[in-house]
């Protein structure tokens, strides 16, 4: 049944804002999709083809509106071999693997792994993102390079005027769009020397068409290219679902992870069907889109289909945007997504979420691989959150007759085996060993097998030097976890010692 409330909501409650923001975006796509291109090693039509289709489709596909997606670095880094060694026509049938591959992981639910990424790791993946933005922007700053100077900063100074002061007096036009067309107009008026888009790249005349992979359809073929597009497809999902979240916290709104992990798949299945290399979420223009007012999945498509009317019909006046005035864009992102508060935020959090922020940033700066960064996360959120689980964990002895009581409570698993073990005995060195033992696990939890084969080496350890041992108080989860791997004890349900509770 189709939802006519979401279609109203997704596509027409926000028309005139969503238009203009896409239009914004669409321009900002431009270089970014030529320099993703040159760093595959492939023709700038296939990066601007894969912007076109991928952003149309996404709109109709995707969980999350608002959001663009795109050709993007994280992906085209990737397939830099495949390109070299054996060309484009195999870069556009791993693609579409790449796209099957991301289909699979919606059907196996994949997408709620990114419960295991903590706000430490998304905040040190922002902050990353922010500075790679930036620094993206260097060449056309640094003193020296072509088209780089005085005249080139005055018009950066004046395009990130317009943007920060525009909004002070109306809100009716995004002001990246009033500095972009304020700037072009006066490079083609003035005849600036500063470097344009076209600068960038040659940009592609026509529309894009149909193109099926010239590669033989053998398992060598697939030998090839499923490494790569396993690796696309993982990058790919990552940053499309951590964009997502990002997205999320910006509108105050939720999205649907597994139509978008979906969506993503079906959209670098037709960009590889039209000429384009694989994409996924772009955090750069996804803010340049919410910023500037978009919120709806016309947002989206709207950058699409303009970036493909201004190819196809103004390509000789999107040439001659000035560079300067997309840096000033970009400058504008990378403020607007750093996480400010997180600098103050370092005295002031716990010591183990600042190292996972911190070690988040540097991976993915000093790689540029966003994947490795955010893994470097997790495993060290996972670290730390076992070193906190161990410690809460406490074994009392006491005496009473010839009866020695253990009263184990806490969290019991494989880290925390060794301490548990080493807590319980042996009962014989104790100052005052008794014949009989009861180990009472009422505030214990048993997670894991190792935790299951602690209890049994305990439990045999004592046995064997002559002392009677009954287990008592384990709650449901964990006997049940006994009864099916103990060894020597199987909770005393057999014998009646120990019931469930």
């Amino acid at each position: 049944m189709i939802d006519t409330a979401a279609i109203r909501r997704d596509w027409f409650s926000n028309i005139r804002a969503d238009i203009l923001a896409g239009i914004v975006v669409s321009l900002a796509l431009i270089p970014e999709a030529i320099g993703f291109s040159i760093i595959a090693g492939v023709d700038p039509r296939v990066g601007l083809y894969a912007s076109i289709a991928i952003a149309m489709i996404i709109a109709f596909t995707g969980g999350r509106p608002g959001m663009i997606s795109a050709a993007t670095a994280a992906v085209a880094v990737v397939v830099v071999p495949l390109v070299r060694d054996y060309g484009v026509d195999y870069l556009f049938a791993a693609t579409i693997l790449m796209g099957i591959f991301q289909g699979i992981a919606a059907l196996l639910r994949l997408d709620l792994l990114m419960q295991f990424v903590s706000r430490s790791v998304i905040t040190g993946f922002v902050n990353a993102l922010a500075i790679l933005i930036f620094t993206a922007q260097l060449p056309q700053l640094i003193p020296g390079n072509e088209g780089v100077g005085p005249l080139a900063y005055a018009m950066v100074a004046g395009a990130l005027a317009i943007i920060y002061l525009l909004p002070r007096l109306t809100t009716a036009i995004p002001s990246p769009l009033v500095a972009i067309v304020v700037l072009t107009a006066l490079t083609i008026y003035l005849g600036a020397p500063v470097n344009t888009v076209a600068d960038m790249g040659e940009l592609p005349e026509g529309l894009p068409y149909l193109v099926l992979p010239d590669v033989p359809l053998t398992w060598e073929t697939l030998r090839i290219i499923a490494p790569y597009s396993l690796t696309m497809a993982a990058v790919g999902l990552l940053e499309s679902l951590l964009t997502a979240q990002i997205v999320d916290d910006m509108t105050h709104t939720g999205s649907d992870k597994r139509r978008e992990s979906a969506g993503q798949g079906v959209a670098n299945i037709a960009a590889a069907f039209f000429g384009g290399m694989g994409g996924c979420a772009m955090i750069g223009q996804s803010v340049i889109n919410v910023t500037s007012g978009g919120r709806g999945r016309l947002s989206t498509f709207t950058a699409g289909f303009a970036l493909l009317v201004f190819l196809a019909v103004l390509g000789p006046i999107v040439g001659q945007v000035p560079m300067p005035a997309l840096v000033a864009v970009m400058i504008m992102v990378s403020i607007g997504t750093f996480s400010w508060n997180s600098i103050p935020n370092l005295g002031k959090h716990p010591w183990q979420s600042s190292v996972v922020m911190v070690a988040t940033v540097i991976v993915v700066v000093w790689t540029h691989n966003l994947a490795l960064g955010v893994l470097a996360g997790v495993i060290l959120s996972g670290v730390f959150f076992t070193q906190k689980v161990m410690g809460m964990f406490e074994v009392v002895r006491t005496r009473e007759g010839d009866t020695a009581t253990y009263t184990a409570s806490g969290q019991i698993f494989f880290a925390s085996v060794d301490r548990f073990e080493r807590a319980l005995g042996p009962e014989s060195l104790q100052p005052d060993p008794a014949d009989h033992v009861i180990i009472d696990v009422r505030g214990a939890h048993f997670w894991d097998i190792s935790a299951v084969g602690a209890l049994d080496k305990v439990v045999e350890r004592m046995r064997r030097n002559g002392r009677s041992v009954q287990v008592v108080g384990l709650n449901r989860a964990s006997s049940d976890l006994v009864d099916r791997y103990a060894l020597t004890d199987k909770t005393g349900v057999e014998i009646g010692l120990a019931p469930h509770p």
